[in-house]
């Protein structure tokens, strides 16, 4: 049996590439396609009139997207470093390719194992620790700066705050149990001794290049809002953004329905200064283009090109 496997391992490996970057493509054109919140000839409208009206608003909306993946690919090569040092191309494969396997795996969690897999055997467990580090990292700051936005908007608009969910608080509670009762089984002893070894440069260097992405990527919306001629104040747009980024980052869901929750979130928090839905929607969906799909279909080149490293 293990002979048969070993003998199609490369032919199954190819019908697992070919399957990941298909499911990619085809989640990628379902969602633009049939998109209940925009419809494909709404959403083409909306790109004729953006691009004949705005050409150097989009030219910086271009040179944003760019840099929001270089400050990425930094930072991963930075954390990286730590077990391997690794070129800025290599990062940039590895970001791109784990971006096109996490399209389809809830939470983006296909993203660990797709980096792991770069290195060798006995790295891949300490690999997947530092993408958390990296995720985590966005995280804090999409919190800190979430909760700064949540005060400025509790503040200044008159909405019902939604009842606590008692049925989420208790299964978050039998998980909090289950890690502590299970934590020498989970090692989480050993995971945080290698946290704990990891040198605080590093840690201020990846929490520096999250906290820049955010900053690149809420002005890609900031310009993205001036192109639409939505007129709402800078602050005002800064801080209803700071909320849909924390609002989306607590809900639970595959990575192509990301823009849709979005989508419906913002559509909800601009509702509040009455900016017209249909821009909203529009511009949350060039986003996701921008900064997931386009991406991600670049990533399927280096998918198709992924070779597992021998080596134990």
């Amino acid at each position: 049996m293990y002979n048969i496997l070993h003998k199609y391992k490369p032919y199954l490996l190819l019908l697992l590439k070919l399957i990941i970057v298909f499911g990619a493509f085809y989640f990628i054109y379902q969602k633009l396609n049939d998109n209940q919140l925009l419809s494909f000839p709404q959403l083409k409208e909306q790109l004729s009139v953006l691009i004949s009206n705005n050409t150097w608003l989009l030219l910086i909306l271009l040179l944003l997207t760019d840099v929001n993946w270089l400050l990425e690919i930094f930072k991963w090569k930075t954390l990286v470093s730590i077990e391997e040092k690794i070129s800025f191309l290599s990062a940039y494969e590895q970001c791109l390719a784990s971006l096109t396997v996490s399209i389809i795996t809830p939470n983006r969690i296909g993203e660990y194992g797709a980096k792991a897999l770069f290195f060798k055997k006995d790295k891949r467990k300490k690999i997947m620790l530092l993408n958390l580090v990296g995720n985590l990292s966005q995280l804090f700051v999409t919190v800190f700066l979430g909760i700064i936005g949540m005060f400025f908007f509790i503040r200044n608009f008159n909405f019902s705050i939604p009842k606590l969910n008692f049925q989420n608080i208790i299964i978050l509670l039998i998980i909090i149990i289950v890690i502590f009762i299970f934590r020498k089984s989970l090692q989480l002893q050993k995971i945080s001794l290698y946290f704990k070894n990891i040198p605080l440069l590093i840690f201020i260097k990846t929490l520096s290049f999250s906290f820049l992405r955010y900053v690149v990527f809420s002005h890609q919306f900031y310009f993205l809002t001036a192109m639409f001629g939505i007129e709402t104040d800078y602050f005002t747009v800064m801080n209803l953004l700071f909320c849909m980024y924390f609002m989306a980052s607590i809900i639970p869901s595959l990575s192509i329905f990301d823009w849709v929750i979005k989508g419906s979130i913002a559509v909800w928090l601009f509702s509040f200064v009455e900016v017209n839905e249909l821009k909203i929607v529009t511009i949350t969906t060039i986003m996701w283009l921008l900064n997931f799909a386009i991406p991600a279909i670049l990533g399927s080149i280096f998918v198709l090109n992924f070779k597992l490293i021998k080596k134990v």
